[in-house]
């Protein structure tokens, strides 16, 4: 059984989230998230997600190609996750590429393409503009 690992905020779900998802399933049997917490996600942009981590888990684990759903408490952590959920295959988007390399001694480390046009950051832009 190939499981694959995958990381990420997952705030404000889009089409970009679901499709970066549904293809890193396709590459195994299983699939397990790394869902950030909040304290990490502010650690890492001083700012606290829009939804928070058991709600941005609730949305992950609701999806049928999802197998388990779990907290990312520390970017430190990766290679303990990896281990602990014996990933063959650390997907991550391709806005990453090369910075996973180092787990390549543990499993095979794939970035995939991101959807274009689709960003978080823009829509938290776009959405907070408009309430002005």
């Amino acid at each position: 059984m190939k499981t694959i690992i995958t990381f990420g905020t997952y705030d404000v779900f889009h089409v970009g989230h679901l499709n970066l998802l549904q293809r890193a399933a396709a590459l195994g049997d299983r699939l397990f998230v790394g869902v950030s917490t909040d304290e990490l996600n502010f650690s890492k942009k001083q700012r606290y997600p829009i939804y928070n981590q058991n709600d941005r888990m609730k949305i992950i684990n609701g999806l049928r190609y999802v197998n388990l759903c779990f907290e990312e408490e520390s970017l430190d952590l990766k290679r303990h996750y990896i281990d602990l959920y014996k990933a063959d295959v650390l997907v991550m988007g391709d806005d990453w590429k090369g910075k996973f390399d180092e787990f390549s001694d543990i499993c095979e480390v794939v970035y995939l393409d991101r959807t274009p046009s689709v960003s978080t950051t823009q829509l938290i832009e776009v959405i907070s503009s408009s309430d002005q």
